[in-house]
């Protein structure tokens, strides 16, 4: 059965690189009738954290893509040491006692790149024994073949037929001086362990699977098939990075700026793969039907953003097409909490009706406080009196208008069709457009210009609400 893997290190928040490939594995995995395996990569103590750990989660729950079985390296040490064993007893393997760096390190000396330590490399079996029982520490390290002209090959279903000299790798740790796995090792022993059938990662660990097919030959497991995704990039053609772009690469920073996970993934699958048929919006399922590694670029993908602005105008474009095509139930329940957390106690009924009238005016999630504030506050934000007037009108004309409104609201229905009603006939008795009406209502009840369509909104806001807001313009009108 096909078997993919994400192996996440917590060393940090879970860069949207990061989640680019988990969405790639997840989604070739889902194509395909595999298993979806989330293995966290912790050997590496010294470098954990519990907040890394939990930003991961955080990020990988808040996708919403899940998957099917779940591992911590940290619990499979035995299974590493296993494989090491077995490598050095066939010889693929010795152990170097050089205290300066206790193996665990690769060097570069005088004479160029560090390969071997022939000192320890061609240590006898029984001095090694001797060493060993006698308590000094060592690394264990792969014995590269040195043979001319001997090549290391594998086929990436990327980047094509990949070959290396076994002159150009160095001898690789296997095991520190304190025992613990190296990455390699690690990495190796697991994906055997837990029958991974391909290895979808990013280009930067393209380099390193020259080694892990070397330790899968050495082991007598066979190797699980390669393919390696292009980088992200920022727009000055850097390496998408923690350490030089900040939060702009954290996938909690998009969820907390307001995007829909949906739209989300759709932004990432774009990023260096496409359905080729030109389609940007899908949804999950024509993302999972149209998904293939064939469809993936070799190039690297430039994720476009400002320093004043974090978000690539795409993934905001995306997500805009996302949040109008989301039901209204849906949708009000996600603005709903946004809305408590600013202070607005609303009820569901409230925030259902208001939905509908703002769903086309919003590219982010958390812009429901901008252009739906009115609805919820008691009291409506300055705005200048100069905005009463309708066009082609003056301060006269705008009084005349919100006093025949307020006459008209306090008898009309309230509901759509009859506030359209009602308020074009009071255009017709002042003799004015139906426009230079509804002008100086919509400042007034929403305290600017532009504003969700007027009678769903009046209707919302309901009689007592506009008429206190109308009786508050005509004041200020009459200050004038």
């Amino acid at each position: 059965m096909l078997r993919v893997r994400f192996a996440p290190s917590p060393t940090g928040f879970l860069h949207i690189g990061s989640a680019r490939t988990f969405i790639f594995n997840w989604l070739y995995a889902r194509h395909n009738g595999g298993v979806m395996i989330l293995r966290i990569d912790d050997t590496d103590v010294e470098r954990n954290t519990e907040a890394s750990l939990t930003s991961i989660f955080e990020g990988l729950r808040w996708l919403d893509l899940g998957w099917d079985e779940e591992y911590k390296q940290s619990e499979r040490l035995a299974q590493h040491r296993e494989m090491a064993e077995a490598i050095f007893q066939k010889g693929f393997a010795y152990r170097d006692f050089t205290p300066a760096q206790s193996g665990e390190t690769e060097r570069s000396g005088a004479q160029g790149t560090w390969l071997f330590n022939s000192e320890m490399r061609d240590l006898p079996a029984h001095e090694s024994d001797r060493r060993a029982a006698a308590g000094e520490p060592f690394a264990l390290r792969f014995r590269v073949p040195r043979d001319a002209g001997r090549q290391v090959r594998f086929a990436d279903a990327v980047y094509g037929p990949q070959s290396k000299s076994t002159a150009d790798i160095e001898d690789f740790a296997l095991l520190r001086s304190d025992g613990m796995p190296t990455y390699h090792l690690a990495s190796c022993a697991d994906d055997a362990g837990l029958r991974i059938s391909h290895v979808i990662r990013g280009q930067d660990h393209l380099t390193n699977t020259f080694k892990h097919v070397l330790i899968f030959e050495a082991a007598g497991v066979p190797a699980p098939q390669f393919a390696h995704l292009p980088l992200l990039v920022a727009p000055d053609g850097t390496k998408l990075s923690k350490r030089r772009h900040g939060q702009v690469v954290s996938v909690t920073t998009y969820r907390d700026a307001g995007f829909l996970p949906q739209a989300f993934v759709n932004f990432l699958c774009l990023l260096g793969w496409s359905p080729k048929d030109d389609r940007q919006q899908m949804t999950r399922q024509e993302i999972v039907d149209a998904f293939s590694l064939e469809g993936i670029n070799r190039a690297n993908t430039e994720v476009n953003f400002k320093e004043e602005d974090p978000f690539d105008p795409k993934a905001v474009w995306l997500n805009a097409e996302h949040i109008r095509a989301l039901p209204v139930e849906d949708l009000a329940e996600r603005l709903l909490p946004i809305v408590r957390a600013a202070g607005f106690p609303v009820d569901r009924p409230k925030m259902l009706a208001i939905t509908p009238l703002i769903r086309e005016r919003m590219k982010l999630l958390r812009d429901v406080l901008t252009v739906a504030d009115f609805f919820f506050a008691e009291e409506l934000p300055p705005y200048e009196t100069s905005e009463l007037i309708p066009k082609k009108g003056d301060p006269a004309l705008a009084l005349a208008v919100l006093q025949q409104a307020a006459q008209t609201l306090a008898a009309a229905e309230f509901s759509h069709d009859a506030l359209d009603a009602a308020l074009r006939s009071a255009a017709q008795s002042l003799g004015i457009k139906a426009g230079q009406m509804f002008e100086p209502v919509r400042v007034a009840v929403c305290g600017r210009k532009t504003a969700p369509p007027l009678f769903g909104t009046l209707e919302v806001l309901g009689r007592d609400t506009c008429l206190r807001r109308i009786d508050h313009a005509i004041a200020k009108l009459k200050e004038l």
